[in-house]
């Protein structure tokens, strides 16, 4: 059996843009993506703290050292500019490897959605 726990968590982004006209997904600066251990291409959930709204995406490689967090596509529908959100990566395991698991939860400051020296 296998059970889906949360692998990392990037808590508190800004978002800085929203395309509609953009294949859909979630462009992030690498230094997030990095801090977090997420792949480009990986499935994410979208928390946006300002409405309630959750949705998937994938993520792609944004501009390095900008902070950059665009929602593009159908996902530009589901926030503004300006708004918080949370960006979420969920990992299967067995029971056995959930019990050692550790999650890696990055806290980036809100204003800049630069890392916290």
């Amino acid at each position: 059996m296998l059970i889906t726990l949360l692998r990392s968590k990037l808590h508190r982004l800004r978002v800085t843009e929203a395309d509609l006209n953009y294949i859909g997904s979630i462009s992030l600066d690498p230094d997030l993506l990095e801090a977090a251990g997420l792949f480009e291409g990986e499935k994410v959930q979208i928390v946006n703290i300002n409405n309630g709204e959750r949705f998937e995406t994938y993520t792609i490689r944004g501009e390095r050292g900008t902070g950059q967090v665009g929602l593009n596509g159908p996902a530009a529908r589901k926030v503004q500019v300006g708004d918080i959100i949370i960006v979420i990566a969920y990992a299967l395991m067995t029971p056995e490897e959930a019990k050692s698991h550790q999650p890696v939860l990055v806290f980036p400051d809100s204003e800049t959605n630069r890392l916290k020296a």
